[in-house]
């Protein structure tokens, strides 16, 4: 017998198909007329959410987070080369998305940390993330033991210590070519030999 958190992700595999097809358009309108960081009541991916360390208490909230998709725009040099070497296009940031989607929500709270976060939904020009913050002082977060030795993590968002900030940093990659990985790429590049 399936749980209830089975048929959730099951429809969450390909969210514009069936049933959700039309949920997933109605949202969308919705999002693009709400502010880039939305508190709401409860996570829209419950699943993804619990797998995350969520717990429904107090010092734990959900924020929905808008970010831009795509490269970013650089100023196109005022004095004569190859349009080749402008260096106009292709200027892709050096974090994810998801990652940058995380700082935007911690910047809006920061009295809070980072737990995780998840995809939620995305048009031709936004991305939407739903992030997962917990209360550094709060009695019911600090009496829990892991939420608790998140909450002590200061800044971890901001050090690349989330999920989305390891998996952007490299760290995820095993074997061949991630002998230089770890600690971190500058200390390793910063060797001299």
């Amino acid at each position: 017998m399936k749980s209830m958190y089975a048929y959730v992700r099951e429809a969450w595999k390909d969210p514009w198909e069936g049933e959700m097809r039309q949920l997933m358009w109605s949202r969308l309108q919705r999002w693009r007329r709400e502010p880039v960081v939305v508190r709401i009541e409860r996570p829209t991916r419950i699943d993804r959410a619990r797998s995350l360390g969520y717990k429904a208490k107090k010092g734990v909230i959900v924020v929905r987070v808008r970010v831009r998709r795509g490269g970013r725009i650089a100023k196109r040099p005022s004095r004569g080369r190859k349009t080749k070497r402008m260096m106009v296009s292709k200027k892709t940031p050096k974090k994810s998305l998801q990652w940058i989607a995380e700082e935007k929500a911690n910047r809006k709270y920061p009295n809070m940390e980072v737990l995780g976060s998840y995809w939620v939904g995305e048009d031709g020009v936004y991305k939407w993330f739903e992030v997962i913050l917990i209360d550094r002082t709060n009695p019911a977060v600090l009496s829990d033991p892991r939420l608790r030795s998140i909450a002590k993590q200061k800044g971890r968002v901001y050090r690349g210590l989330t999920s989305a900030g390891k998996k952007s940093r490299g760290l995820r990659r095993k074997g061949r070519g991630a002998e230089k990985v770890r600690p971190s790429l500058r200390a390793n590049f910063r060797k001299v030999e």
